[in-house]
């Protein structure tokens, strides 16, 4: 049970990432190229807008097919095990063996465990999915869930770089503002998410705020470059 509570957490955390780097990265870019277009914030606001739902409703869709898609793999790969186990017993007990001798058990322990397993399929099934396939179960709600987290979190990130916009009028005084605000959460964020994926939290703090940076900056000067500024 805390083992499978560990997986949705993980998963959880993984959709959350997934939905705030998008959601810090795009409409920051969008805001930088639209405020080196045009001068009113409100402009800004409004397509800036736009785009965050545009983006929360295809991000959300994305985790939503990408569940289902991972849902539809292990009932298949569920039904493939059944019919072996039926067709050929003697291969897939083999297999059992071939696993608990990679833990380095005795050819007549091995034995013994596939036989044993052997007398209950569903079990059997069940081990052959996690250590043959590597494949857990996932959870029912699982691509409706993330579908919501990720989109969520694209929100609440694209909010971020959006909010100074909201307050001062001049598109070009508060792209400023939220060049601060955004860099200050990109490297909040990427530091906290090398930290749960085991990377070195200073640097990759600083990758994504750099990739922000590059985004943005891109976006400003194409958007000047065609205005001819």
């Amino acid at each position: 049970m805390h083992h499978e509570q560990h997986v949705t957490s993980s998963e959880t955390i993984r959709d959350i990432v997934i939905g705030m780097s998008d959601g810090l990265t795009v409409p920051f870019a969008l805001a930088a190229g639209l405020s080196g277009a045009v001068s009113s914030s409100g402009l800004v606001v409004t397509a800036g807008i736009a785009e965050i739902v545009a983006g929360s409703i295809a991000m959300g869709l994305g985790g939503f097919l990408a569940g289902r898609t991972e849902a539809d793999h292990y009932r298949s790969e569920l039904q493939r095990e059944y019919n072996e186990v039926e067709r050929v017993p003697e291969q897939e007990k083999a297999e059992v063996k071939e696993v608990f001798a990679g833990f380095g058990l005795s050819e007549n322990l091995q034995t013994q465990i596939a036989e044993e397993m052997a007398k209950d399929k569903d079990k059997w099934v069940d081990f052959m999915m996690r250590y043959e396939l590597g494949l857990e179960e996932p959870h029912p709600n699982r691509a409706t869930k993330s579908a919501i987290t990720i989109g969520i979190s694209y929100i609440v990130g694209g909010i971020i770089p959006l909010s100074p916009y909201f307050f001062v009028r001049d598109a070009h005084t508060a792209l400023y503002y939220s060049c601060i605000i955004t860099l200050i959460c990109l490297f909040i964020f990427g530091y906290f998410k090398s930290k749960m994926t085991g990377q070195p939290a200073f640097s990759g703090a600083l990758k994504v705020v750099v990739i922000g940076t590059l985004a943005a900056g891109a976006a400003f000067l194409m958007a000047r470059l065609i205005n001819g500024k």
